[in-house]
């Protein structure tokens, strides 16, 4: 074998187990599960409705974009067009989704879908201020949720598909 051959595989695996680190550290941060009280806190909060994405608070849309991993904020408007499941869709159109948002004096639900190769539902829920923002839970949820009491109780549910409740 030669040197460059070795250092060729050496990267090949330098890289395989890099990926592997990386993939096993976004498990355990999704594996969080919140407190009692936090739970407690969304049950009773009052959310007011949030009609588009530019309605989000600007710190809840730069948490979407980094849980995204995209250059920019990657979804449509509710009810506009996107990237739908299956072959052949416009790979124009923004991959996500907004259904519905809501969002409280400190907390944001977000729901929107998500197209490609299959379709799927999913929800997060932000804690927000002025100053900070950061991702409280979510995950995979149920399609076809239209309220804001559907949404929170898939979500507070924690159901299998649940990866942060």
């Amino acid at each position: 074998m030669t040197s460059q051959t070795i250092s060729a595989h050496l990267l090949r695996a330098l890289g395989v187990s890099l990926m592997s680190a990386a993939a096993f550290a976004g498990q355990s941060a999704s594996a969080r599960r919140p407190s009692a009280a936090l739970r407690a806190h969304v049950q009773d909060e009052r959310f007011q409705p949030v009609t588009s994405v530019r309605g989000l608070p600007l710190g809840v849309r730069d948490e979407l974009q980094t849980l995204f991993g995209s250059a920019t904020l990657d979804i449509a408007e509710p009810g506009a067009a996107f990237r739908m499941a299956g072959a052949g869709g416009e790979p124009t159109l923004p991959l996500r989704r907004l259904v519905a948002a809501w969002c409280s004096a400190d907390h944001c639900l977000v729901y929107y879908e998500r197209g490609g190769t299959a379709r799927t539902w999913h929800s997060a829920l932000f804690h927000w201020t002025p100053a900070a923002t950061r991702l409280d839970g979510g995950g995979p949820a149920p399609g076809g949720l239209t309220t804001l009491d559907d949404v929170r109780r898939a979500m507070l549910a924690g159901g299998p598909e649940a990866r942060f409740w």
